[in-house]
């Protein structure tokens, strides 16, 4: 077995001791608090790890500030995924939601929402500045 296997054995290990995936969310951004909170309500079968609470949760292979610039999710066989991809597999672990899953993983749709996605980086800063203001 090589040592790439066994990593990925064992993250897989670990994703099934959580649930469906591992989720990596900036904790200290509202909305994502609020999205997070969300899933958590639905019953989503994952762990959510807050990566600016808790950096020592992230997989080696995942920088904090990748972390905290974009959305992560590790999937039950050890995949870290992003952006679009990440989302799908969000979706695909909450129930009522798994069907958007699978729908949104599928290509062209994943290009489609993971464009929509970097359009949406730049904007986010301004968007936590107005919930910030209007959550008071």
């Amino acid at each position: 077995m090589t040592r790439k296997t066994q990593t990925q054995d064992q993250h897989a290990a670990n994703a099934s001791e959580y649930g469906a995936c591992e989720v990596f969310f900036d904790g200290s951004c509202p909305m994502c608090r609020a999205e997070i909170g969300f899933y958590r309500q639905q019953g989503t079968e994952a762990a959510f790890h807050d990566v600016a609470a808790s950096p020592d949760t992230l997989p080696s292979s995942l920088s904090r500030e990748a972390a905290m610039a974009r959305f992560h999710v590790r999937t039950p066989s050890g995949e870290l995924v992003s952006g679009a991809r990440a989302f799908a597999e969000l979706w695909k672990a909450t129930p009522g939601w798994r069907w958007l899953g699978r729908i949104a993983a599928a290509p062209p749709l994943v290009w489609v929402l993971e464009l929509a996605y970097r359009l949406f980086l730049p904007v986010r800063p301004f968007l936590q500045r107005l919930w910030r203001r209007f959550a008071r």
